[in-house]
């Protein structure tokens, strides 16, 4: 069941650079792994987990398991203005994410989708 978000909800669970570039992450790539934004934000598993659960937890993101690996994504019933904040904030805010984004690129063994993880 998607919580009620309103702008202060979303803005709150936003506030936090962690989570801003994880949502921002997976609002570009469409699904992004645990192992991959690991990689991308360079910080441990457990942290950018944690993080994860919260986004998870207000509503923004959705997961799915695959054998023991999570996939996480933009939650498929988010109001239309939420999509239209995360996508302006991209479009605006590509240098922000530019060494993110260089990291996931470079990344080895990146999961495909129809086989287990890294």
């Amino acid at each position: 069941m998607l919580f009620t978000l309103t702008p202060p909800a979303v803005f709150k669970c936003l506030a936090d650079e962690t989570r801003a570039r994880a949502a921002l992450l997976v609002a570009r790539e469409g699904e992004l792994c645990v192992c991959e934004l690991v990689c991308a934000l360079d910080d441990s598993q457990p942290k950018v987990s944690r993080h994860l659960a919260q986004l998870r937890a207000c509503g923004l993101l959705t997961d799915r398991r695959q054998g023991q690996w999570v996939y996480y994504r933009l939650n498929p019933d988010l109001p239309s203005w939420v999509h239209a904040v995360l996508q302006a904030t991209l479009e605006a805010n590509a240098d922000w994410l530019q060494q993110d984004s260089a990291r996931l690129q470079l990344m080895g063994n990146r999961p495909v989708r129809a086989a287990a993880c890294c």
